[in-house]
């Protein structure tokens, strides 16, 4: 068991195309303590790729886990003994992503019909490094859906060692659901998750699935280790991330204002567009930040409109923040 430096208290969910190196440093600047997780990164990706396309990040983003999609245990081990290189504090499997592609692969969800081969996984992943690995996955899948399997699924994948599960809060529908239906559909039964937990004491159990406010993640807190958030820390950041600290972490002091957040990316714009970055690519991490706020709905259509144009830039970003500043 390995001790960590960081708290999984509260984190953002590893999201596909969302949860990028400039989403990551945005959601930084709003919380020093959130654990922030990449989007999930398959072992032929990295193995068969330069590594570094998919493993850099900024320094300011600590503390940061990677996730990695794969069944084979010396893919994983050797992509995970890349993360221990470059420097990530956790390394977290897969095992709950309900997409064709990667069933095809035999990544995510389809995994859990196969227990025995994610303590497998888990346990060459820990073998190859010293920081903590950790699991991903649902409830159970299709038919093999019951608390008994998901009780069953836990005890065997604990015997490789790891001891922090984070457990997305409905099964997975593997035919006939498409991703996003599978994150919305099949229902949502926290219940589930508290009794993992009260089964497995010594287990530290992590809740995702629905939750949109720091009220909910308080109320699962009487239950579990820690709460994961999704789609809702990516499209209205501010109320959530803003406030963590001082809500679950203790800190005390005023939390950047909105705006306040906002200029403070804008170096980070300016270096990204100097690395030939493109200013709608870095900043549609943003289009949130003012979600419910008088002028935001115009800040996030000057963006949308302007943000692709070839000479967009800096000035196209600051154009923005007039409508939700004047």
């Amino acid at each position: 068991m390995t001790t960590t430096s960081f708290s999984r208290k509260f984190s953002v969910a590893p999201m596909m195309d969302w949860t990028t190196r400039d989403c990551r440093f945005f959601h930084r600047l709003m919380s020093r303590h959130t654990l922030l997780y990449t989007e999930m990164v398959t072992t032929g990706a990295l193995i068969h790729n330069d590594p570094a396309r998919w493993l850099d990040y900024n320094a300011e983003e600590h503390p940061l886990a990677l996730q990695l999609g794969g069944s084979n245990p010396e893919d994983l081990a050797k992509c995970t003994k890349f993360a221990e290189e470059w420097g990530y504090d956790e390394v977290n499997l897969n095992v709950g992503c309900p997409s064709d592609r990667v069933q095809n692969n035999m990544i995510g969800a389809c995994l859990m019909a196969h227990p025995q081969l994610v303590k497998e996984c888990l346990g060459e992943m820990q073998a190859a490094v010293s920081i903590p690995v950790t699991v991903k996955h649902r409830l159970g899948i299709d038919d093999l859906d019951s608390y008994e399997l998901l009780e069953q699924f836990v005890e065997t994948v604990a015997e490789s060692g790891i001891n922090s599960f984070t457990i997305h809060a409905r099964k997975a529908i593997l035919d006939g659901l498409s991703p996003k239906q599978n994150r919305e559909v099949p229902p949502l039964i926290y219940d589930n998750v508290y009794k993992i937990k009260q089964r497995f004491p010594e287990l530290e159990v992590v809740i995702n699935g629905g939750i949109k406010t720091l009220d909910e993640c308080e109320e699962h807190l009487q239950h579990v280790d820690g709460v994961m958030i999704g789609r809702e820390a990516y499209q209205n950041p501010y109320p959530l991330l803003s406030q963590v600290d001082t809500r679950l972490f203790g800190e005390t002091g005023t939390p950047p204002a909105r705006i306040e957040v906002a200029e403070q990316f804008i170096p980070y714009i300016e270096r990204a567009m100097a690395n030939g970055y493109s200013l709608y690519g870095v900043v549609k991490h943003l289009l949130g930040l003012f979600h419910g706020e008088r002028g935001g709905k115009q800040f996030r259509r000057h963006l949308s409109e302007n943000g692709h144009k070839r000479e967009a830039g800096v000035e196209t970003f600051r154009e923005a923040l007039k409508f939700v500043t004047e």
